[in-house]
């Protein structure tokens, strides 16, 4: 009777691994890329505020979803070619080796700029092949912010006219309706995306007024918000 158990445990056993295995041949490379992304993307947040024990975790997390896109290398992963898929495999090893190496040292900052090199090495790939999704969107976010808190902070040192503010605005309202036409029915309706993407594109035309009514103050309080918006998007969709 142990002798059945123990066959019928290893019959189960290779069954198990056969379907796991014809499953990862057939896998989708955007899914393992989702996987990786949502997993590196909290990590970083982690690393960044000091959370370092819940970086590691967030990051091993990643390293089996990279794992499992590495070994989609050698098959046909168009519209990828065969060279830039190979190369984002091997960039994203040593970030990932790096980033681990950096959070066994406590370096979360170091941690995470790691893994921002390597989203924007699987975002670079994308655009490449003329894939554009919501992540990649929203991943473009940041440099739009940066030149809008900029055009915030001249404004505030009377450096800047309120039209230069109006246009960073702009800029920043018009990505945000372009990302919320990249995403995808069920993303759309979500009510965290709905608050996300709706508050921050009403803000960045209010950020406009409030610069035109000369009003540094509620420019200042604008560009915090929009910030937040914009670092919460990243969070949970870049």
């Amino acid at each position: 009777m142990l002798r059945r158990v123990i066959m019928l445990s290893l019959v189960l056993s290779c069954l198990t691994h056969g379907v796991r295995g014809h499953a990862e041949e057939n896998a989708d490379v955007a899914a393992f890329m989702r996987s990786a992304m949502a997993s590196l993307r909290t990590a970083a947040s982690y690393g960044r505020t000091g959370n370092v024990g819940l970086a590691q975790i967030e990051l091993d997390d990643a390293r089996i979803a990279w794992g499992r896109l590495s070994r989609l290398a050698e098959r046909s992963n168009a519209p990828y070619s065969a060279k830039s898929f190979a190369e984002l495999i091997a960039t994203g090893n040593d970030r990932l080796k790096q980033a681990d190496e950096a959070l066994t040292a406590g370096d979360g900052a170091r941690a995470a700029a790691a893994i921002a090199a390597l989203r924007r090495s699987l975002h670079a790939l994308r655009q490449d092949a003329g894939v554009v999704e919501l992540s990649d969107c929203v991943f473009d976010l940041s440099p739009v912010m940066d030149a809008l808190r900029n055009a915030a902070a001249r404004f505030a040192a009377g450096k800047a006219e309120p039209g230069e503010v109006v246009q960073a605005g702009t800029a920043l309202r018009d990505r945000l309706q372009r990302c919320n036409g990249l995403a995808a029915p069920d993303v759309a309706s979500q009510a965290e995306f709905r608050r996300l993407i709706d508050g921050a594109t009403t803000s960045a035309g209010e950020i406009g007024r409030a610069a035109r009514e000369s009003d540094a103050g509620l420019v200042h309080r604008y560009e915090i918000e929009l910030q937040s918006f914009v670092n919460l998007l990243d969070f949970r969709f870049g």
